[in-house]
């Protein structure tokens, strides 16, 4: 058994917030597990090519669009979303927004965004 506080975590910045990862690759349960705290502002530009992500919204409202659809979302507290692979989106954060981020495969967990939006 494992126990993480999140308040010892030291977040990993990015571009558009900031990212507390307490379950990594390292943990060997097959994906990765983070508190992500987008911040109010954007568009931000995302594409992550090697991995999948699924998140819940625990708090704030943005809106979220896939670029290979046009297609906008709002996202606010209850809501799910899910990213697949090669699927470029943006978030305009219109309060700051808090998610739950499930990522397949795991992350490392020192990973940030490139200048495209994808974890390097």
């Amino acid at each position: 058994m494992k126990i993480i506080d999140i308040k010892n975590i030291n977040g990993i910045k990015f571009h558009g917030g900031k990212s507390y990862r307490s379950v990594l690759k390292k943990d060997e349960i097959g994906f990765a597990l983070m508190k992500t705290v987008i911040d109010k502002g954007g568009p931000y530009k995302w594409h992550y090519k090697n991995h999948q992500e699924a998140c819940y919204c625990v708090s704030g409202y943005g809106l979220l669009r896939d670029l290979t659809t046009d297609d906008v979302y709002e996202i606010y507290e209850g809501i799910t979303y899910i990213i697949d692979k090669h699927q470029p989106h943006e978030f305009t954060a219109i309060t700051d927004v808090i998610l739950i981020s499930v990522f397949n495969p795991p992350l490392r967990g020192d990973e940030s965004h490139d200048k495209e939006g994808n974890y390097i």
